[in-house]
């Protein structure tokens, strides 16, 4: 598997260093580095955003750190197919949650340390 570079959110970094080959700088709250098994990762990424509370489109978008819209689009829609998160309408808004199923995901990889 080619190892990919990508922006990896500063607390999500430090949980998951096994996908992390190589960290580069440090830019704001993300660290660019070289990963592997880029689109477990993305998932990872998207889900641990969302593990706090739910969060608007345009507020995952930019805590996810994925950089390229449609990628980022397209890891959502993978997400919502496979029920890890769920969208809800909110007055003129839509909000992502994430669902049980897409806890016990993101925990199997976190509590790898444990």
């Amino acid at each position: 598997m080619k190892a990919r570079l990508t922006y990896i959110p500063l607390e999500v970094a430090d949980q998951l260093g096994d996908f992390i080959i190589s960290r580069d700088a440090q830019v704001m709250d993300a660290v660019k580095a070289r990963a592997r098994d880029f689109s477990t990762l993305t998932v990872i990424k998207l889900l641990y955003q969302l593990n706090c509370r739910p969060l608007a489109f345009s507020e995952l978008y930019e805590s996810s750190k994925i950089r390229m819209k449609r990628s980022f689009l397209n890891y959502l829609h993978f997400c919502l197919d496979y029920n890890f998160i769920k969208r809800e309408t909110a007055n003129d808004s839509v909000y992502y949650t994430i669902t049980e199923k897409g806890r016990i995901m993101l925990g199997l990889f976190l509590q790898k340390s444990n």
